[in-house]
C-alpha cells in the first residue's frame, strides 16, 4: 500500500520530462478525450494508441514495472464499471471495448504524472482557467494524502504490536477500527487546517 501511495513522479531528463507542462497536460487529456470518444470496437486504434503510449513510456524512461503496477492496481476499478455492459446486448463486445478504452486512459494519466511534477499540472491547470477552487483543492487532497498513509500505518503497525496471534476475523475487524479511527481523525485534522487557513486571510 505504501508503494502504491508513493510519490507517482519519477525524476529524469527525458524528452517527454522535458516537455512543458501546460503542453503536455493538454496534449494528454486531449488524447483522454480521443480515447473516449472512439467508436466501439475499433481495434485498430486501440492497438495503435497502445503502441504510442508504450513508445513514450520507453522515451521518457521510466519504469514500466512501476507504471504497470499502478495500472494493475487501479483495473479493477476500471472492470468494474465495465462488467455492467454484460448485463446488456451484445454485452461482451461492450465490456472488451470500456475494458480498453479505460485501460488506455488510465496508462494516459500515469504517464503524465510520472512525468510532470504535480505542482505543474496543478500550474497548467490554472493556466487552463480551471477554478481555483478545485485546484486548491486537488492540491490540499494531494498533500494531505501521503500523510493520512503515514498516519494509517502508524495505527496499522501498532494495532500489530499489540496482537499475538491474530485470526482472520479479527484481523478484518481491526482493519475496520483503524479506518473508523482514521476517518474521525482526518475530519478533525481538516477542521483545523481550515481554521489555521481561514486565520491567516484565506477566503473560501
Amino acid at each position: 500500500m505504501s508503494r502504491l501511495l508513493a510519490d507517482p513522479y519519477q525524476p529524469g531528463s527525458s524528452l517527454v520530462h522535458r516537455w512543458r507542462p501546460v503542453p503536455k497536460v493538454v496534449g494528454i487529456l486531449a488524447l483522454v478525450a480521443l480515447t473516449a470518444v472512439l467508436p466501439t470496437s475499433a481495434w485498430p486504434a486501440y492497438g495503435g494508441m497502445g503502441c504510442g503510449a508504450l513508445f513514450l513510456v520507453v522515451l521518457s524512461g521510466i519504469s514500466p514495472a512501476r507504471v504497470g503496477w499502478r495500472l494493475l492496481a487501479l483495473e479493477p476499478l476500471a472492470l468494474g464499471v465495465a462488467l455492467l455492459a454484460l448485463f446488456r446486448p451484445d454485452g461482451v463486445n461492450l465490456f472488451l471495448t470500456l475494458a480498453a478504452k479505460s485501460t488506455l486512459c488510465l496508462t494516459w494519466i500515469l504517464l503524465l504524472t510520472a512525468t510532470t511534477p504535480f505542482s505543474g499540472i496543478l500550474a497548467a491547470l490554472q493556466w487552463m482557467r480551471v477554478p481555483g477552487l478545485l485546484v486548491t483543492t486537488l492540491g490540499l487532497a494531494y498533500r494531505y494524502l501521503f500523510v493520512l498513509a503515514e498516519e494509517a500505518e502508524r495505527m496499522s503497525r501498532a494495532r500489530r504490536s499489540r496482537t499475538l496471534s491474530p485470526g482472520r476475523w479479527f484481523t478484518w475487524g481491526t482493519a475496520a477500527t483503524v479506518a473508523g479511527q482514521l476517518f474521525l481523525r482526518t475530519a478533525d485534522r481538516a477542521e483545523r487546517v481550515c481554521a489555521a487557513m481561514t486565520a491567516r486571510g484565506w477566503k473560501r
